[in-house]
């Protein structure tokens, strides 16, 4: 990842749970776990959290909570305020996985204030401690009822590139096609390649990605129907309202409702 500041290594930090606040430039990471619990929070910008098995597109809406010693990669195709906060296993011994959960304001609002204790804050910190403990237990509640709107992760490099390139250009007229031929295959070979390692076609992934991109897009406080759906590349507003409702039950216009009205 590449940020502002100097690097910092997270495992090799003093103090038992800390926060990192880091404005970074577009960047993919590699593989990687720590040895602390994290949530992962983008305060601008969106995140690409990959793990084995199944990846997630992370708005400002919505973080993750990742175990101590799972790995993962994460990248963003823009730039980001990154917000993390490392925790200690002794706060959460039986953590495991990983979760994407609704992140609500309040819990926003605290990832901002813990930014005062970094990774030199001293392990005698009492204030510290009890802020970290009172973190932990509300992401843990909010992380009980995780985020269901995930995609599925690729298992050979082809479907990898693919995937990448398709979520890049998420508001562009792409064709499986044109996705083929930057990612080095047929279509016919991409196709039966996505459908083996995804259980759906390459438009069907475009298309959840996309909805992925519009729930985002939606809880913007002013955000209008109608230019999320022509940002997305959709070529009618009923083609992206039936593609929005068969993923998350409800109409764009009743979610962007339901989301302002949660954010007053």
């Amino acid at each position: 990842m590449r940020s502002v500041k100097a690097h910092v290594d997270v495992d090799a930090a003093i103090a038992p749970s800390f926060v990192l606040d880091d404005e970074l430039r577009p960047f993919r990471s590699g593989w990687h776990a720590h040895g602390r619990h994290q949530i992962l929070y983008a305060a601008r910008g969106a995140l690409r959290l990959e793990i084995e098995g199944a990846q997630w597109l992370v708005p400002p809406q919505r973080a993750a909570w990742l175990a101590a010693g799972v790995a993962h990669r994460v990248s963003a195709y823009s730039p980001v305020s990154l917000r993390t906060a490392y925790l200690s296993r002794a706060l959460d011994r039986h953590a495991r996985g990983c979760r994407v959960f609704d992140l609500p304001p309040v819990g926003r609002e605290l990832l901002a204030y813990g930014a005062r204790w970094g990774p030199s804050t001293s392990p005698r910190d009492a204030r510290a401690r009890a802020y970290f403990a009172v973190l932990a237990d509300l992401c843990r509640e909010w992380a009980a009822t995780p985020d269901r709107f995930s995609l599925p992760a690729a298992k050979t490099p082809l479907v990898e590139r693919a995937m990448a390139l398709t979520i890049e250009a998420l508001g562009d007229q792409i064709s499986l096609a044109f996705v083929a031929r930057k990612a080095g295959a047929s279509p016919r070979s991409l196709q039966r390649a996505f459908v083996a390692e995804t259980g759906g076609s390459w438009r069907s992934f475009l298309t959840q990605a996309r909805m992925l991109r519009a729930i985002e897009l939606l809880a913007a406080p002013s955000a209008r129907v109608t230019d999320v759906a022509i940002e997305l590349g959709f070529d009618s507003f009923g083609a992206f309202t039936r593609a929005f409702k068969l993923l998350t039950g409800e109409t764009p216009r009743d979610y962007a409702k339901r989301v302002s009205f949660r954010e007053k």
